[in-house]
């Protein structure tokens, strides 16, 4: 294995994140809950060990974020859904099954439903280190399926640019005409797979990506393009791919993180995220099950074969 999963798990993380902040000029963005739905998630898969979608939507409503569908949240639930594509990442059937669930917390949009598939589906493969850049893209319209949505279409377009070489401009040219989500999920992935290797080049190849002349809806589509862009690179390239500098910086701020104290706290949830999805068993979270002799000498963990003991 080229990277571990916890690599992988906190690049995906950490990328959708810095494409946030670096969209919003590293300000507090205006739309806090575009990563703040994530961590909600997150925290229900590791207190359930499962998608519990009344957990999902008691959590959400206790903060107050939006459930309507609006142009807004159809942004934001790809976002949103990260956990769900990393939980069940090893999967391909069970991953399409839990994101059509925890999609039914929204209103039914096929264009949601497709961009979520298809951004899910890339990290799957980045995560099982199947993601070829030649295959990538026949290989999610195929996981799409019979769909009546311009998402297969735009993707092709995006393979298309590709082989010709074509640049960030005619890319912006082909993408930018509309602030649509199928053109959203189409610029990231271009900006993704154009510079695949870079983490770097490839978030800010996407900050690069702007339409002024709808200057309210930019900011969020902004954010979207550059978020997704750096959790399918993130997803690929581990933590390890992304800069240095950027990753000792937020830890110098250590300001709040999508409603979480510190950049701290976010990479010990990504870890006990991990723990959680691997089949570690924390003795401490659960110790009335042992004798007070056995927690004197008990070990710290237990780990469970995968599909052994644990099952979801």
């Amino acid at each position: 294995m080229l990277y571990s999963p916890i690599s992988r798990f906190r690049g995906t993380f950490l990328g959708a994140f810095l494409g946030v902040s670096l969209a919003s000029g590293g300000m507090q963005s205006h739309y806090l809950d575009l990563g703040r739905m994530a961590i909600l998630g997150t925290e229900s898969l590791i207190a359930l060990g499962k998608l519990d979608l009344d957990d999902w939507i008691a959590r959400q409503q206790q903060e107050s974020l939006h459930l309507i569908a609006t142009d807004d949240i159809s942004i934001k639930i790809i976002i949103a859904t990260l956990p769900v594509a990393l939980f069940f990442h090893e999967n391909p059937i069970k991953l399409r099954q839990n994101l059509l669930l925890v999609l039914k917390i929204w209103e039914d949009d096929p264009v949601v439903r497709d961009g979520t598939l298809a951004v899910a589906y890339a990290i799957s493969l980045a995560l099982t280190e199947k993601l070829n850049p030649l295959t990538l893209i026949p290989q999610t319209i195929s996981f799409l399926g019979e769909t009546p949505t311009s998402i297969p279409k735009k993707l092709l377009a995006v393979q298309n640019l590709l082989e010709q070489g074509a640049g960030l401009s005619r890319a912006q040219a082909e993408f930018a005409k509309e602030e649509k989500l199928s053109n959203i999920v189409a610029m990231a992935f271009y900006c993704f797979l154009s510079t695949l290797e870079d983490f770097r080049l490839a978030v800010l190849q996407a900050n690069r990506n702007s339409n002024p002349k709808v200057k309210e809806v930019t900011s969020l589509s902004s954010q979207a393009i550059s978020a997704i862009t750096g959790a399918l690179s993130g997803a690929y390239n581990g933590i390890g791919g992304i800069p240095v500098n950027w990753q000792v910086s937020l830890l110098q701020r250590n300001s709040p993180v999508w409603g979480l104290t510190s950049f701290s706290q976010m990479l010990e949830l990504i870890d006990t995220f991990v723990a959680v999805w691997s089949g570690v068993y924390d003795i401490a979270l659960n110790p009335r099950e042992l004798t007070e002799e056995e927690c004197e000498v008990a070990l710290l963990s237990v780990y469970a074969a995968p599909r052994v003991i644990r099952s979801r």
